[in-house]
């Protein structure tokens, strides 16, 4: 009945009576049921509807680090497996006022901690192109579920890549807003300073609509700016003499094949008239090692309030501080102490000059490196991986996880918008385009995208088989 449409395209089907709001809602529902047993993508389902809007009838997925009133909001842990949220994030409460209906909480890695969802606590997502490959994380839940086609999008978070990375695996878009355009209020915290929130969508023009109705200043999130942004208004003009770089750092070791979809994607762009440049910036060879002492940093900061006593789980002990070990022990996985042991030691006295101050100087260099391209350049363009999903337990140190969010990171660092969507495919498998900008410059960077995806063409989607 609804062969893989687009947000746009139901709301369409809505406004012509071909379809109602109650039938689009009840085939995704039913979808999702066949389908999730299989890809394993949902931690929980609910229904919470929202009011009439132009979402109207049309179900979305959140990832289980926002929180949606009355539901259970675990970040794929232990520690907060039986927490019911007491309230709703702004981002998910905007979607609900413009009609959309949450159906289900999607599986994560713990805390948005990782690059695949095999950190989740509960249980590993799979990848709907091939059910032995991980989906990425830390959105692969998400990401995994509007691949299957379980819905039309889904909400993300997006710390170092956690959005974009897993679109590329599963073959779809991931936008991840300027830092600061989209309340961060309701969403578990990670790293402050780098979180957000952002959709993960079939296409461009998706991710640019459900944009316009997430951006917007809060009151409750002093990190938002009131900024008038219109995502759609000039998404399909002509891109013709724009000029795009390419850091050699982003090149640099690049397997033939991701090369050689790379080199296809920017042949696209010189048919647009756009030009291509190669680049240097040199303090990228930083950004993994600068972002994995100020992310466990920021994190060993804001998990400390699961002790046990206020919420969460609570293992009885001798004393406060057995109490406080007992639980942090039980309910924390290996990679959240490893992260929170990380951010203590640098946060110490004795070595807070020597790593993480030293790290926010770097990631000042970074950013200002960065601010000098998009001083000559409209946006820098790359890989969104470095490679295609990888199989369920392949990756055996945390090094090799970490440096998955390599091309990544710097829009994190540098607070920028980003967009991750499909350039072609390996062996069968998706990997992703990525186009950063400099600050506020979302409009541009879907632009980009949408005529990128208009000549490139339709990127099928996956058979999964319920």
């Amino acid at each position: 009945m609804l062969p893989n449409l687009s947000v746009e395209d139901l709301i369409e089907q809505i406004k012509s009576n071909k379809v109602s709001p109650e039938e689009v809602t009840n085939h995704f529902v039913k979808k999702t049921a066949l389908i999730d047993p299989k890809i394993k993508s949902c931690i929980s389902t609910a229904f919470v509807k929202g009011k009439d809007g132009i979402l109207n009838g049309i179900p979305f997925m959140v990832k289980d680090n926002m929180e949606v009133i009355g539901t259970k909001t675990t970040c794929a842990s232990k520690i907060l497996e039986n927490y019911v949220s007491p309230y709703t994030a702004t981002a998910v409460q905007k979607l609900l006022d413009a009609g959309g209906t949450v159906i289900a909480k999607t599986n994560m890695d713990e805390f948005a901690m990782g690059a695949s969802t095999e950190y989740s606590s509960f249980f590993t997502t799979k990848n709907p192109w091939d059910l032995q490959r991980v989906p990425g994380g830390s959105s692969g839940g998400s990401a995994s579920a509007v691949a299957s086609g379980m819905v039309p999008f889904a909400l993300g978070s997006d710390t170092g890549g956690s959005i974009r990375q897993p679109a590329s695996f599963c073959g779809i878009v991931g936008y991840k807003p300027t830092y600061g355009l989209v309340s961060r209020y309701g969403l578990v915290a990670f790293a402050s300073s780098l979180d957000q929130i952002g959709p993960l969508t079939k296409n461009v023009r998706d991710a640019g609509l459900i944009g316009n109705i997430l951006i917007g200043k809060d009151p409750k999130d002093s990190t938002t700016v009131e900024k008038q942004i219109d995502l759609l208004k000039n998404i399909e003009n002509s891109i013709e003499g724009f000029k795009m770089a390419i850091p050699k750092e982003f090149t640099k070791g690049l397997s033939d094949a991701v090369k050689n979809v790379l080199f296809d994607a920017i042949d696209n762009f010189k048919k647009m008239g756009v030009k291509v440049d190669e680049v240097s910036i040199p303090s990228l060879k930083y950004a993994v090692a600068v972002y994995y002492i100020i992310a466990p940093a920021e994190a060993s900061s804001n998990l400390s309030r699961y002790d046990g006593i206020r919420y969460g789980l609570s293992i009885d002990g001798e004393s406060v501080d057995d109490i406080y070990t007992k639980t942090k022990d039980e309910g924390f996985g290996r990679e959240v102490k490893r992260r929170i042991m990380l951010g203590t030691f640098t946060l110490s006295a004795t070595y807070y000059d020597a790593y993480f101050d030293k790290a926010q100087k770097v990631r000042s260099k970074i950013v200002d490196e960065l601010k000098q391209i998009f001083n000559s350049y409209d946006a820098i363009i790359g890989p969104t991986t470095p490679g295609v999903a990888f199989k369920i337990g392949q990756l055996s140190s945390p090094l090799e996880y970490y440096l998955q969010d390599i091309y990544t990171i710097p829009a994190n660092l540098a607070g920028s918008p980003a967009v991750s969507l499909p350039m072609g495919s390996i062996n069968g498998l998706p990997i992703g385009l990525q186009i950063m900008s400099k600050r506020f410059e979302d409009e541009k960077v879907l632009r980009i995208g949408r005529n990128y995806e208009m000549i490139r063409g339709k990127f099928p989607l996956p058979e999964v088989v319920a």
